[in-house]
């Protein structure tokens, strides 16, 4: 099984499962075997009961350009929770495919029953970052955290990491995060990933709502520790996150080119790779371009600079015009030092 504080190189990737599920176990299973096919290192669920979150009535979504305008937030709740009596299964399941099973608690209780299940790893969602009681529950575990900071201000993002290494928090990862679903790629600012391990000393990575692979292969490239992402069997099965969710293939693709990505960054180096050695047929030199005879000078009119790269360089072509050739050269020869030396 990965182990999440075991991951030195590399990405660690996580397939959030969130609401996915659609109130079906079956599906929520379905979805965790797709995470494995599809390369993820850890499948992550969320929980947590509509009452830990809000009351019925408290608030109803009135921003026009969301996805779930108009939808009450208790009745959100509802559809999208997991309920807790399939925790045990998706965390048997996911191991048993070689995964890491984990998940985000919204309240103490939460975390006492996690606890119950072995969870190896906490995440602290984006909107829970100033719930410091539940901080104070998680950091107390002694497990890894990883902390999204999406809508957060850099005093939030400090406040909330002194709460959970002032508990027994001594593995903590931060993700960029942009709370917007979808999010667009222009407020996603990868660049801050740098910054945030540069003040906070930790790992750094990212919590994706964009669309499509290119933000987190950008992540991947700029050494993101863990990228997170919504996973869905298919966005045309509708649900509550589907819209901004990645279907199998495209998250293993995404695991795919982030890799190759991380392989690329390399180092400095000129030199010719091994692979390389071949592209000598592809350079320049200097050939015959016609028989020549002994004695006859070398001009334009019998020799030229075409491919391969055999012969003699063609910073030496006009150097050597002029000069007499020592023997019979055929055309198509290349022409080499030991020409001009009159060796064989």
């Amino acid at each position: 099984m990965h182990e999440f504080s075991s991951v030195m190189h590399g990405t660690f990737f996580v397939a959030e499962l969130s609401g996915n599920h659609n109130n079906s176990k079956k599906r929520a299973e379905d979805l965790i075997r797709a995470a494995a096919d599809a390369g993820a290192d850890a499948v992550k669920l969320q929980t947590y009961k509509p009452s830990c979150l809000t009351v019925r009535g408290a608030y109803r979504i009135q921003e026009k350009g969301s996805l779930w305008y108009g939808r009450e937030l208790y009745e959100l709740f509802e559809e999208a929770s997991l309920p807790w009596d399939w925790h045990k299964d998706m965390f048997l399941l996911a191991n048993s495919l070689g995964m890491a099973c984990f998940s985000t608690p919204f309240s103490i209780e939460g975390v006492d029953f996690l606890e119950s299940l072995g969870n190896p790893i906490y995440k602290i969602a984006s909107m829970e970052i100033n719930h410091f009681p539940l901080l104070k529950a998680i950091a107390d575990t002694g497990k890894p955290v990883i902390l999204s900071t999406g809508g957060a201000t850099i005093s939030e993002i400090m406040e909330a990491v002194q709460a959970l290494r002032a508990g027994h928090c001594s593995d903590l990862t931060i993700l960029k995060c942009t709370s917007a679903y979808p999010a667009d790629p222009k407020e996603i600012n990868l660049m801050t990933m740098k910054h945030m391990a540069e003040m906070f000393g930790c790992k750094v990575g990212l919590s994706d709502h964009t669309l499509g692979i290119g933000v987190a292969v950008a992540a991947a490239a700029l050494g993101a520790s863990c990228i997170e992402k919504h996973l869905t069997i298919s966005r045309s099965d509708g649900g509550i996150d589907s819209a901004f969710s990645m279907e199998p293939h495209e998250f293993k693709l995404m695991v795919e080119e982030s890799k190759r990505a991380q392989e690329a960054i390399g180092r400095v180096y000129y030199g010719v790779e091994e692979k390389e050695k071949l592209v000598s047929a592809g350079k320049r030199s200097i050939y015959a371009s016609r028989d020549i005879s002994t004695g006859e000078e070398f001009g334009v009119d019998n020799i030229s600079v075409v491919r391969p790269g055999d012969g003699l360089s063609p910073r030496y072509f006009t150097d050597i015009m002029g000069m007499k050739s020592p023997r019979n050269i055929k055309r198509g020869t290349a022409i080499t030092m030991h020409d001009l030396l009159g060796k064989v």
